[in-house]
């Protein structure tokens, strides 16, 4: 039985390293996209789930019996909550509102206890982080997975992702274009595609609303606009993110996030989340101004099984000024 995985937990990564034929085409440049809504957990968040609870385990934070508890946008909540019944935890997940009704269905369908709140700022205390932190604090045998400020969640991606993008391409990168939410991803990545080549041009792609683009382009945590795209942007400095090989940033709205989901549906044929448009916008962009031939790799966070009530419904797109695009012409 040698190509057997190793229960759930085995079948995290390795996901394959998709060539956007037509965007490319189009674009007289490479981009590649990492499918991670393949990941059994349906997103890139099962990288940094399975990476902290596998440290929280090492270093005895996390036992036999314990609870892991965790505040989120719904993501890491759904990996942590399947990795916990694999390895006979109970998980608590306290999620902001504003999330869409089929993560939060998802979460309860797998078993975890979830807290729905109020979606309010970071500096409120009934925000969803600060409430997860008092329940994993009065929850006996709890681990607050703090994927935030846990480094465990970036480094499941220097070890994991960053090298797979290597060897996929076989070292021939040019650019790796993300988003951040915690900032786990775009830093591991990062930080293992430096290490085998200086010359590659890490580049953040931010939503409006969120603080990173001005703390990458002029040092200051500034937010301007707003933005309704899930478990990315964030307004303040992580762990994870703080000293991150970024060399560059770009800013994307979400009329044109949401325009390339529906163009890539249309085109190439993937089904995928708000967060996954922004990526694929932000690479694109930076492809155009690199020389003709350049390969541009990218990050699929989520598959779009999880806003069919949302950027997949006409009533809220037509509501929220959204529409499908017709043209590249946003790019």
């Amino acid at each position: 039985m040698t190509h057997t995985a190793n229960g759930l937990s085995g079948t995290i990564g390795n996901t394959p390293l998709i060539e956007l034929r037509e965007l490319s085409r189009r674009l007289e440049r490479t981009i590649l996209a990492k499918a991670e809504f393949l990941n059994p957990g349906g997103s890139v968040k099962d990288r940094a789930a399975r990476g902290i609870v596998d440290d929280a385990e090492a270093t005895g934070a996390l036992r036999t019996g314990g609870t892991i508890v965790e505040g989120t946008a719904g993501n890491t909540g759904i990996a942590l909550a399947l990795i916990a019944n694999e390895r006979g935890y109970k998980s608590v997940i306290v999620v902001p509102a504003d999330q869409s009704q089929e993560k939060i269905d998802l979460l309860r369908a797998y078993g975890a206890d979830v807290r729905v709140v109020p979606a309010v700022p970071f500096t409120n205390q009934e925000n969803y982080y600060h409430v997860a932190c008092r329940v994993a604090e009065s929850t006996p045998g709890a681990f607050w997975a703090n994927q935030f400020e846990n480094t465990a969640n970036r480094k499941a991606h220097e070890t994991s992702t960053g090298p797979e993008i290597w060897e996929q391409t076989g070292g021939n990168i040019d650019a790796f274009v993300a988003a951040a939410g915690t900032g786990g991803t775009i830093a591991g990545v990062s930080i293992a595609l430096k290490a085998r080549k200086p010359a590659v041009l890490t580049v953040l792609c931010d939503p409006m609303g969120s603080a990173l683009y001005n703390y990458v382009t002029k040092g200051a945590l500034e937010p301007e606009g707003d933005s309704d795209l899930e478990g990315i942007g964030i307004k303040r400095l992580t762990a994870n993110f703080a000293d991150a090989p970024i060399d560059r940033a770009v800013r994307g709205t979400d009329v044109d996030a949401i325009a390339m989901v529906h163009w890539m549906l249309a085109h190439e044929g993937l089904f995928v989340g708000g967060s996954s448009g922004l990526n694929v916008l932000g690479a694109a962009r930076i492809a155009k101004e690199l020389p003709k031939g350049s390969i541009v790799v990218t990050i699929l966070c989520d598959g779009g099984q999880r806003y069919l009530s949302r950027i997949f419904n006409e009533p809220w797109m037509k509501e929220n000024g959204f529409q499908k695009p017709s043209s590249l012409e946003f790019v």
